[in-house]
C-alpha cells in the first residue's frame, strides 16, 4: 500500500504511552487519518520453576479485573530487552535467572499501537527479591504445569495475548 504521510500532530505525551493522529494521502488522492499509540516496548518472561511455570495476578485498570499473565514490564530509555526481562522477573517473582532464551517478539495491537514485546524463557531460577512499583500492589505468584496452563486458556481464565503467545512460543522447550 503506497502513501505519503502529510501531517502527523502528536496530541498526548504519557508515562507509559503517546498518541498521534498522522494525516496520509494514498496514491489515488484519498485521504485517511491514523490515531497511533506509540509505546517504547517490552519484554515478557516464561519462567520455569520445578517443572513448573510461574504466573502472577494483577489488577488490570483498563479491564476492571485480576488477570493471570507472565512477568512483564516497560522498556526504560533504550534499554536492551534482556535486561529488561532480568528486571521484571525479580521484582515481580522474585527470583533471578542467568539461563534467558530469546523466543521471539510479538505485537500486541498492530491496528493503533507500535508495542514490540520479546519474549523470553528463563531458567535455573534461584532467589533475589521482590520489589512491586505502584501498580503492582497485592500481585501474587501462580505455578502451574503447562497442562493446567493450557487448560486455563480453553477455559477463558488467562486472557492475556503475551502469556498465550509465549506459551506457544515456549512449547517446544517445556516438553523436551
Amino acid at each position: 500500500m503506497k502513501f505519503k504521510l502529510k501531517n502527523s500532530k502528536e496530541i498526548y505525551k504519557g508515562r507509559i504511552i503517546d498518541l498521534k493522529v498522522d494525516e496520509i494521502e494514498y496514491e489515488n488522492g484519498v485521504t485517511g487519518y491514523r490515531e497511533v499509540a506509540m509505546h517504547p516496548g517490552g519484554a515478557v518472561v516464561l519462567a520455569l520453576h520445578n517443572g513448573k511455570i510461574i504466573l502472577v495476578t494483577q489488577y488490570r485498570y483498563p479491564l476492571n479485573k485480576v488477570i493471570y499473565e507472565l512477568p512483564a514490564g516497560k522498556l526504560d530509555n533504550n534499554e536492551d530487552p534482556l535486561d529488561c526481562a532480568r528486571r521484571e522477573l525479580e521484582e515481580e517473582t522474585g527470583y533471578k535467572a542467568d539461563n534467558f532464551i530469546r523466543l521471539g517478539e510479538i505485537v500486541s495491537t498492530p491496528g493503533f499501537c507500535d508495542e514490540k514485546l520479546t519474549l523470553y524463557l528463563a531458567r535455573d531460577l534461584k532467589p533475589g527479591n521482590k520489589n512491586h512499583e505502584e501498580g503492582e500492589v497485592g500481585m501474587e505468584t501462580h505455578e502451574f504445569s503447562l497442562n493446567e496452563l493450557e487448560e486455563k486458556i480453553h477455559n477463558n481464565e488467562i486472557i492475556d495475548a503475551k502469556t498465550i503467545c509465549a506459551l506457544y512460543l515456549a512449547k517446544k522447550y517445556l516438553t523436551e
